[in-house]
């Protein structure tokens, strides 16, 4: 019987070690999560701010050569740390050396100011960012369609936020998938409906872009509440030390009712 809908982790890749990042990548295949995820900065978000820390595409080819089928990607990598036409053949790389179909690249405009200033990257404002992902999208998809070997599988492009004006504007014309973060499934039906508004005014088909809501603990009572709302694959976020699994085994349970 197929999935009432799709259900994910994202392992936080902070104040840990790589051996426990595998090992939980591991444990989230053995349950039968449909999909692997991590982030792209350079320190920790929350806890000690100069903690250990991995950087995002390592560790996400780590996890996915520790796992044998499971969908790997960020939420989402950032547009302004690297060319988009060597993130494109990156992803190529990794979905040879991972399997065809695995890997999902996930893209956003940046907003950890931290991350710049330590790493020389200019901040900016965030329109400006914006329309530098808004740039890039094309160039990502241009140069995978160029790269020999091209990808053994579709690589479909997410785009993660909830900017209505300008961020949801760039899925509607150029994603195959959408991520909200940390938003209640109020907040996401409101900018679903966005989405959806959007997709009419660029002549989209909204249904072919999966609508998929990063959440904390604190929102698994609205797991009906966000499907109602049009979310088709939700995502649980996970810490070190990766041992609570029980917030994951709750949405797969209710995946399969």
């Amino acid at each position: 019987m197929a999935r009432r809908f799709r259900v994910g982790v994202q392992l936080h890749p902070q104040h840990t070690s790589m051996e426990r990042l595998t090992g939980a990548a591991r444990r989230a295949e053995e349950l039968g999560c449909d999909s692997l995820w991590t982030w792209d900065h350079f320190y920790p978000l929350y806890g000690e701010p100069e903690g250990p820390h991995f950087e995002g595409w390592i560790t996400l080819t780590a996890m996915a050569l520790a796992t044998e089928r499971i969908t790997v990607g960020h939420l989402v990598a950032c547009n302004s740390y690297r060319n988009p036409d060597l993130v494109a053949d990156m992803a190529r790389t990794l979905e040879h050396a991972a399997g065809a179909g695995r890997v999902v690249l996930g893209l956003g405009a940046g907003w950890f100011e931290k991350d710049y200033d330590a790493y020389g990257y200019e901040f900016g404002e965030a329109i400006d960012r914006l329309r530098d992902l808004g740039r890039a999208l094309p160039r990502y998809r241009e140069r995978l369609a160029r790269l020999n070997p091209g990808p053994q599988g579709d690589i479909p492009i997410l785009v993660g936020g909830g900017g209505e004006k300008v961020t949801l504007k760039l899925v509607a014309r150029h994603a195959d998938a959408w991520n909200a973060v940390g938003v209640g499934a109020e907040v996401f039906a409101h900018k679903n409906r966005v989405l959806d508004q959007h997709c009419a005014d660029v002549g989209r088909d909204p249904a072919a872009i999966e609508r998929t809501a990063l959440i904390g603990a604190e929102h698994l009572t609205e797991v009906e509440a966000f499907l109602d709302a049009g979310a088709q694959h939700l995502i649980l976020m996970l810490a070190h030390p990766f041992e609570d699994w029980s917030g994951v085994e709750r949405l797969l349970a209710a995946a399969e009712d």
